[in-house]
Order: C-alpha cells, then sequence, then structure tokens
C-alpha cells in the first residue's frame, strides 16, 4: 500500500495520475461500519479496474475545532491504522494532517482541492460523515457540491443489537472491560503496543513473573482488571493474562500499570516492543488481604485464562 502524506495547502503534484475510487473517514479502530464502507469501495474499485484509495486523517479533529480537558486516545493510532487498511486491500491511503488551515477550508473548496485532487470517479462514505461544517458538508450535500464530476454513495449504519457501530461506542465498551463485545463490534481482536519496562518484580516473588508493558500515551487501554491476553514478541504470539491496574493489594496511590504473565515462558525480554491482543475479562481489580489469597486467586485466573485462549484465539 503507497501512503502519501498531504497537508494544506494542497499540492497536486503529491498526486499520481489516474482515477481511483475514493473512500473517506477518520476510521479510527477501523470497525465493521468502517469495514463496510472500505468493502463497498473496494468493490466498485473491482468492478471499474480502478485503484482503491483511502482519504484519512492523522489525528482527530477536534484537536483543531476545540480544546479537550483529556488527552485524546485512539484506537487505532496511525500506524495501526495503516497497518489496517493495508490489511483491507487498500491501495493508496491519503495521510491528511488536519491542521487549522484545512479547517478553514468551505465544502465547495474540499471537494475541488482534494477528492477532485485526488481524481475521484466514486466516492464512498458512511451516512454521517462529514468534510467540513456538520450541518453542510454531510453526505446528502456532497451531489451538490460534486456537481456530477463523481459519483458519491452512501453506506447506511452498521448495527449491533439494533446499536450503532462505532468509534465511540467501543471505547466505551474498552473503558468498562469489555473487550469481548469491543472485539464483535471491531471485527477483529482489538490490539495495544508498546515496550517491556522493568517493574518491581512481585509477580516473580509470588511466582507469577510479568511483563511489564510501558504503553503509549495516545492508545486507548481498556479499563481496570485481569484480562485473557495474548502477546507478540518478534513474530510469536504467547498466551498469558494481564493485569492493568494500581496492585492495590500492595498499598494505595500506585501508579497504573500493565503487567502480563506468560505462560511457559521464561526468557528475558526487557526493551522488546510487543503488541497485545485483548481477547477477554476476567474479573475487576481486588484487594487481597493476604499474599496467599492473591496466589490462589492468580492460580485459578490461570485456568480460566487457558480455557478461554484454547475456545477464542
Amino acid at each position: 500500500m503507497q501512503v502519501i502524506n498531504i497537508r494544506q495547502p494542497f499540492d497536486p503534484a503529491r498526486i499520481p495520475d489516474g482515477n481511483v475510487v475514493l473512500a473517506m473517514g477518520f476510521f479510527d479502530g477501523l470497525h465493521r461500519g468502517h469495514q463496510a464502507v472500505i468493502e463497498r469501495a473496494r468493490n466498485f474499485a473491482k468492478e471499474y479496474g480502478l485503484p482503491l484509495a483511502v482519504l484519512t486523517y492523522d489525528h482527530h479533529p477536534s484537536i483543531v475545532y476545540h480544546a479537550s480537558e483529556q488527552r485524546i486516545t485512539y484506537l487505532s493510532p496511525v500506524q495501526r491504522k495503516l497497518e489496517l487498511l493495508d490489511e483491507l486491500g487498500v491501495d493508496i491511503t491519503y495521510l491528511v494532517s488536519f491542521t487549522s488551515a484545512l479547517s478553514a477550508l468551505k465544502p465547495q473548496e474540499f471537494v475541488d482541492q482534494y477528492m477532485i485532487g485526488f481524481h475521484a470517479k466514486i466516492v464512498v462514505a458512511g451516512f454521517d460523515h462529514t468534510y467540513g461544517p456538520k450541518d453542510i458538508a454531510t453526505m446528502a450535500n456532497l451531489p451538490k457540491f460534486a456537481k456530477d464530476r463523481f459519483k458519491v454513495v452512501e453506506v447506511s449504519e452498521n448495527l449491533d443489537d439494533d446499536l450503532k457501530i462505532s468509534s465511540t461506542r467501543i471505547r466505551h465498551e474498552l473503558d468498562e472491560g469489555n473487550v469481548s463485545l469491543a472485539n464483535r463490534l471491531l471485527g477483529y481482536s482489538y490490539q495495544t503496543s508498546g515496550t517491556v519496562v522493568h517493574g518491581e518484580a512481585r509477580g516473580r516473588e509470588l511466582g507469577f513473573p510479568t511483563a511489564n508493558i510501558e504503553w503509549p500515551v495516545e492508545e486507548r487501554m481498556p479499563g481496570i482488571g485481569v484480562y485473557a491476553v495474548q502477546l507478540k514478541i518478534g513474530e510469536i504470539w504467547y498466551d498469558g493474562m494481564a493485569s492493568i491496574g494500581y496492585n492495590v493489594t500492595f498499598g494505595d496511590d500506585r501508579p497504573k500499570t500493565l503487567e502480563i504473565n506468560l505462560f511457559d515462558f521464561k526468557n528475558m525480554i526487557y526493551g522488546e516492543n510487543v503488541k497485545v491482543r485483548w481477547v477477554a475479562r476476567l474479573r475487576g481489580e481486588v484487594k487481597y488481604t493476604t499474599a496467599e489469597a492473591l496466589i490462589d486467586q492468580l492460580k485459578n485466573d490461570e485456568i480460566e485464562t487457558r480455557k478461554i485462549l484454547k475456545i477464542n484465539v
């Protein structure tokens, strides 16, 4: 997949010659609703013998439109989003930098510079996609701005349990620890990344040595709890159970950490860049009165985790 970084002012010289089918969206998480947009565009691309291109953005538009009290975190930061788009068969991704200069464009200017500039013959997007002020730059109004220069295809909402599949809904489910439901909405197992760093070696003392993972601040982590996971080191996925929380058994006011106990694994992996595949939540974080009680719980967690991973992976 070819990735072309674009920023305002638009430079036509950066755009390859030839017509494309263009799918548009922020696509955080590339969930099943997004996949439906990409699939529709891919089918048109095959039918007309054209490359499949995607217009997406490097960070969330809310950074430009208003100040956020909380740091924005993503289901799929840029590199992960590009990986998912590549897996979905996209030929060209236009990664547009969302800046004040871009947001100042009027809808007609955006259409003329970007959709026409990308040589789109068919433009595909979700029903709620916008490309400017949300009350004007709607999919319903896009044919007016297109002026018969390209075909507009609007993809209807994708439902699960009669509720819209959306990035917002998935973020909420992850915050609640409902990774199984989040995975169903995504259409794949949620992943995060990180680096293995030194911890307090408390797990080793308990007989459950853990890999302590420091994660990028822009990635959205699941809620506090214990999970069945897999950890990718190099090219191999290893089974394990993860605890994300504050280690409340060993004191108050402790930092939030992610620790993963890998089954049947004894290698030293400090400094490794890894990926975490979140499969299912076992339980919440509990403050135990003794280390022995925690050890007994961890033994039960391992039994349950092995069962879950055997069924789900």
